[in-house]
């Protein structure tokens, strides 16, 4: 094994080669004494085969499994090649032994994935009994959709033909497991959306199946934002990642059906921008400070730099020099004000920037003073 750095994560990489399939495969340990375990199975265009494998889990608290879908050079499913279901035999035979060399049950379990991986965990996780699902965007007709969509992938696991009876085979892999009830305690989640061109045939025809499932959760995602298929996803992140940080903890929430994404791209801004920019801690209204000392591009020794201006309807003055704060200076009630460091100055060239502030706290333009420090320089009488 190699130990691989994932943004601050340790992964340990790893070949399972007990079963008829070497299984290629990447683990992090829990956080915090954590006992759970997520599986992550990959989407079809995952880098390196691997899905959610860029950084994205690196604050779950669990144990992370990411499963490598590539046999023999191609993509499965996690279940066959030339409908020789071995890859499903050592995908489930890895995920068995972790398990268990973990010390956990398969109630400590979530499997997790997108599109291809979607597909993958609703089939692991009702065939073999564990407790969380979280689906995003599965195909639910498995032979069709790589026959039509991804030949390479359909004639490596269909075989090269593709022949109808094995499309009919791997069509009936997830509704028939759906049909029998299998695994009725599973809490199922499922994001999906209108804009996703497979839902019609993928997803709809099914969830009177998945109804059936009393902690059956279907995320549908409306947003102006989804585009496709591979957006869906994408635009729901952050309440997948809400859904996992959950499980981790053992806490399984009830969706039921949600709907949500009504965002307004081009909603009219102008009221609130309006009231922004009256409240905005810079006023525009409120004059910036005059500094009559130093004067402009002076040449001034090292000790002998005062300022001096002023600033009518403030309270103070405030001084900065790149970024950082240096004094505020009190403003009198004609407005004037003045500042000595109590210091020598660097040499070298000073930009000093100075705002007003009034009783309210709102804040003036920025007035910039550019001067220089010299060793040797003279102030004028």
């Amino acid at each position: 094994m190699s130990d691989a750095a994932a943004k601050g994560r340790q992964v340990i990489q790893g070949i399972d080669a007990t079963g008829p399939c070497p299984v290629e495969y990447r683990f992090a340990h829990a956080r915090n004494g954590n006992r759970h375990l997520t599986v992550v199975f990959a989407n079809i265009f995952a880098p390196d085969d691997y899905g959610w494998a860029t950084g994205v889990f690196d604050s779950l608290r669990s144990n992370i499994l990411w499963i490598r879908d590539l046999f023999d050079g191609q993509n499965t499913y996690y279940l066959c090649k030339g409908m020789d279901f071995s890859v499903e035999r050592s995908v489930i035979g890895l995920i068995s032994k972790v398990t268990t060399f973990l010390g956990l049950a398969p109630g400590d379990v979530t499997l997790w994935g997108s599109s291809k991986g979607g597909s993958a965990a609703l089939y692991f996780g009702l065939r073999y009994g564990f407790r969380n699902i979280v689906a995003s965007v599965p195909q639910l007709r498995i032979g069709m959709f790589v026959r039509d969509v991804y030949p390479e992938v359909g004639r490596h696991m269909l075989g090269e033909t593709m022949p109808d009876d094995n499309v009919g085979v791997l069509d009936a892999v997830l509704p028939d497991l759906l049909a029998s009830g299998a695994n009725p305690d599973a809490n199922i989640y499922m994001v999906s959306s209108p804009q996703d061109e497979q839902y019609v045939t993928q997803v709809e025809p099914f969830l009177g199946l998945l109804q059936r499932y009393p902690n059956f959760n279907f995320v549908f995602s409306e947003s102006p934002f989804i585009t496709g298929h591979g957006k869906v996803t994408q635009r729901n992140t952050p309440p997948l990642l809400g859904i996992a940080y959950l499980l981790v903890e053992g806490i399984a929430p009830r969706l039921g059906l949600t709907r949500h994404g009504y965002e307004e791209p081009d909603a009219d801004k102008s009221g609130i921008e309006a009231y922004l920019k009256a409240t905005s801690v810079v006023q525009k209204s409120f004059a910036a400070p005059v500094v009559t000392l130093p004067e402009a591009r002076s040449v001034l020794p090292p000790e002998a730099v005062r300022f001096a201006g002023r600033a009518p309807g403030a309270v103070r003055v405030s001084i900065w020099q790149n970024g950082k704060y240096l004094a505020s200076a009190p403003v009198g009630a004609d407005g004037g004000w003045t500042w000595d460091r109590g210091s020598q100055w660097g040499t070298g060239e000073h930009v000093v920037r100075i705002f007003a502030v009034d009783p309210n706290g709102y804040q003036s333009e920025r007035t910039d003073v550019r001067f220089t420090v010299a060793r040797y320089a003279t102030v004028r009488a």
